[in-house]
């Protein structure tokens, strides 16, 4: 395995070094900027770039597309302090194979490295964790509480208050004041209006469990 060392801190390039050396890959050349790795890729063929992502001038992002484009089997793994799922996206629409942070132990680097040399891909878990927070798409009506929402929920099903009471353990006269309570929050006036509000925003109306 042959690796560009790209970051802008000599001194974090020297402890990567010192790493890889223990790991048995071979550094073929260092690069303080985007700039160089840029010029280096060219130069000396890695299998793979370790890119810094902050870096003055070029940044990383920038370095790793202009890579790819021009080196197509050269695979890039961003390593980096930036832990934000807008920046690792960044990264990996610009070509990069992984993406993890400096705080990273050495045998998840080494395993980022085998993953990316082999074709696959590696991102930090934090960054994921990150990121699927970013995309769980928002719960419906928060302005709704938790027994509200048990009720729409069976009432979006078609069931009748008698039925919504039985299933929820509750009487049906509390039950028709949940769901009076319902209609305001949702700006409706009819049962059939805060169904289909219900079923237009995604409820699935899933039973609920009694408590």
């Amino acid at each position: 395995m042959r690796v560009l060392l790209c970051d802008d801190h000599p001194v974090y390039r020297d402890g990567l070094r010192a790493l890889f050396d223990e790991l048995g890959v071979e550094v073929v050349a260092e690069a303080a900027s985007g700039e160089e790795a840029v010029m280096l890729v060219a130069a000396c063929e890695p299998d793979i770039v370790v890119m810094d992502l902050s870096m003055p001038g070029m940044g990383g992002v920038e370095a790793t597309r202009r890579i790819v484009a021009e080196h197509p089997l050269v695979r890039v793994l961003a390593l980096t302090m930036v832990d934000e799922p807008a920046t690792m996206l960044a990264a990996l629409r610009a070509g990069a194979s992984g993406y993890l942070l400096k705080g990273a132990g050495h045998a998840e680097i080494q395993a980022a490295l085998d993953a990316v040399e082999s074709g696959g891909m590696t991102i930090a878990p934090e960054v994921a964790q990150g990121l699927r927070a970013g995309l769980r798409p928002p719960e419906p009506f928060p302005q709704l509480t938790p027994r509200e929402r048990d009720v729409l929920g069976l009432m979006s099903r078609g069931r009748t208050n008698e039925h919504i009471a039985d299933v929820l353990v509750l009487s049906v006269k509390t039950v028709r004041n949940v769901v009076s309570g319902i209609f305001p929050k949702l700006g409706v006036t009819t049962r059939a209006q805060a169904v289909a509000a219900a079923r237009d925003a995604g409820v699935d109306g899933a039973e609920a469990s009694a408590p």
